[in-house]
């Protein structure tokens, strides 16, 4: 389960950032110093942990905190997840959700569509 609980997290932040040199070579500077850019994978798994916690729990508009607290960053990341717009059809579940990072002062925010069968993990929806 580790392994694929962890795709949430990395179906939406690798939709949002290359990280590292990928992101110089693509001239895609405006990232530097963002939160995304200080996130390593534990960070992502600890906002994926959240997700799929808040996304299972919360109603529409209801917001959960994360942290990566505990994950050996040096860099202190905390935000909030909040599921919203829920729609079931055909035995699945769809919900935007609004993800929020914030990280030496600096915040971004997500709102992919999460969907998952019944049963199963959360997945990012492709657009």
């Amino acid at each position: 389960m580790r392994a694929r609980a962890s795709g949430f997290a990395w179906g939406v932040l690798g939709a949002l950032s290359l990280s590292g040199a990928c992101v110089h070579a693509a001239n895609l500077n405006f990232l530097n110093d963002t939160p995304i850019s200080y996130m390593k994978p534990p960070d992502r798994q600890a906002l994926n942990r959240a997700a799929q916690g808040a996304l299972d729990t919360k109603k529409d508009g209801e917001s959960v905190p994360w942290s990566n607290e505990g994950t050996g960053n040096p860099v202190h990341i905390e935000g909030t997840v909040t599921p919203r717009d829920t729609v079931k059809s055909d035995g699945g579940t769809c919900r935007k959700v609004t993800l929020t990072a914030v990280a030496k002062g600096q915040t971004q925010s997500w709102t992919p569509t999460a969907c998952k069968k019944d049963g199963g993990l959360w997945q990012i929806k492709k657009q």
